[in-house]
Order: C-alpha cells, then structure tokens, then sequence
C-alpha cells in the first residue's frame, strides 16, 4: 500500500528525469565556453597566471558559501579540503592552461570528456562502486564519440604533449571527483566548492606571481580570464558540486560528454574551428550516451 511519501517520490520522478540532464546540459555549456577563455587567455598571460586568476576570481565567487559552512569546517578537515583542492582544481586547471597556449580549444574540450571514464574507474576500482551493464555501454558509447570528435581534428600541429596534458588533467579529475563525493558530500555544494578553490589559489598563487608577464595583457585576455573565474569556475561549480551529491561521481561526470560538443561549438563561433560531418556524428553519440546513462539504475 502506497502512502504520502511515496506519491511524493512518484510524483517527483517526471520533474527529476528533466531536471538532471538539464542541469547537465547547462554545466556542460559554461565548462565548455571555459575552453574558449582559456585559449584567448594562455598564450598571452600564460599558465600560471591565468589560473591564478581563475581561481582568485572563482574563490572569491564562493567564499560567502564558505563563511556559512564554517561550523562544518574545522580545522582538522583542511588538509582533505587542501588535497582536493590540488587534485580537482589546482594541478588539471594549469594542465588545460598549458594545454590551451599549444593546441586549439577544442583539443582541451576533448581530452576533457575523458574524466568520464577516469572517474567511472577509480570508483570501481579504489571505492568497489558499481557501475551496471547499461551504464557502462553508455560510457563506452560516450567514449567512442569522443575518439571521433578527436580523430576530426585537422592535423598539422603536433598535439600529442597537449593531448597529454589534457589526458592527465581528466585523471586528476576522475579522482578529485569520487574524492569530494566521499569526503566533501556533507558539506553545501557551494561551500565545497568555494573551500576546495579557496585553497587551490593559495597554492597556485606564488607560481602566478613568479611567473606573472612582463608585457601588458590585452582587455580580451583579462575579460577572458575574469570570466574563465566568475563563471566558469566559481558559478559553475555550484550546480556541479550538487550534482555529484546527489547522484554519484560517476553519472555527474557524464558532463563532460557535453563539454567537447560545446567547446568545439564556440571554438567554431568565435575561433573559426571547423564543424565537420564527423563532430556532428560525435555530438549525436555523445549526447545519446548522457541521455541512456540517465536511464540507467
């Protein structure tokens, strides 16, 4: 017999079945336009100055979240809250800086996605998580957009040590993702997102100012860098953080399927990257694998 709370949770099953992938598609959209700033940004202010920035600026978004949740922030959490912050901000984000000053935006986007995978591992394999047979079609489905995605890059540059850089920023991600997850997930989303970034420019900031250009910066680099922080690092991670709290790493890092759609959109928009017959046919797998990982149970 069926009482009050569950016509509520059958109730509230429509609004969530769009809810989730809506949020998804709007995380996915702004981190994907991250890609593009970052591109405008690198090659003039270089790595550690741009995520010096991005974070300061991310941080400062967030650190009123911070204040609120202080009560659940004691001191003894802060090594955690600084490991994450290294893992999950600090270290990928200047590896896509890098990565942004030698290969189109695009290529960052792309190595992006494999956070996915990364993430779907480590809870396998380091936490014992479960991943079920239909998410994990989803996720090789998802995958195998990606490889097309970047299999229709236009050679001529050699991309292979940012594919690397990028690669290696998605693994830290896989980890820093489970990690807050397990570690953070009592804490508001906002607040462990601002505390994680908080700490991540407190470790990034000496490379920024050593490393800080001796030419002035353009009023496009320091536009796209301002936004890189306010939006795409400090609003963005609040509906990203919540996301993992409520439905597990593995299935909220599905966000980076959507990411290359969406960098290679605005690299094309903006930088005249080309949109070739191929990305669409990766978009339509991509965006077809977030849609049956959804599903999955």
């Amino acid at each position: 017999m069926s009482g009050p709370a569950e016509a509520a949770r059958v109730a509230g099953e429509p609004a969530r079945d769009w809810h989730t992938p809506l949020q998804l598609l709007l995380v996915g959209a702004v981190f994907g336009s991250s890609f593009l700033f970052m591109r405008v940004a690198a090659p003039e202010m270089g790595a550690g100055p741009l995520v010096g920035v991005r974070l300061v600026c991310g941080s400062l978004v967030l650190l009123p979240f911070v204040w609120q949740a202080r009560r659940q922030l004691p001191w003894q959490r802060w090594p955690v809250v600084a490991l994450i912050g290294a893992i999950n901000a600090a270290v990928p984000f200047l590896l896509f800086a890098w990565a942004a000053q030698r290969a189109p935006a695009a290529v960052g986007a792309i190595c992006n996605a494999m956070a996915v995978l990364f993430t779907a591992l480590v809870a396998f394999a380091a936490f014992g998580e479960r991943i079920g047979l239909r998410r994990a079609l989803a996720l090789l489905a998802g995958f195998a957009g990606v490889v097309v995605l970047a299999t229709a890059k236009v050679s001529g540059l050699a991309l292979g040590p940012a594919v690397l850089a990028g690669t290696a920023a998605a693994f830290c991600y896989g980890i820093g993702m489970n990690l807050v997850k397990r570690r953070l997930g009592d804490l508001p989303p906002a607040a462990a997102a601002g505390a994680t970034l908080s700490v991540a420019a407190v470790l990034v900031l000496p490379l920024a100012l050593a490393a800080w250009p001796a030419q002035p910066v353009s009023a496009a680099a320091w536009s796209s860098a301002v936004a890189l922080g306010v939006l795409g690092t400090g609003l963005a991670f609040i509906p990203y953080y919540r996301l993992i709290q409520r439905i597990g790493a593995p299935r909220a890092a599905v966000v980076a399927y959507l990411i290359p759609v969406f960098g290679a959109l605005l690299a094309w928009l903006f930088l005249g990257e080309p949109v070739t017959v191929r990305m669409l046919l990766a978009g339509l797998l991509i965006l077809g694998s977030v849609a049956a990982s959804q599903r999955a149970r």
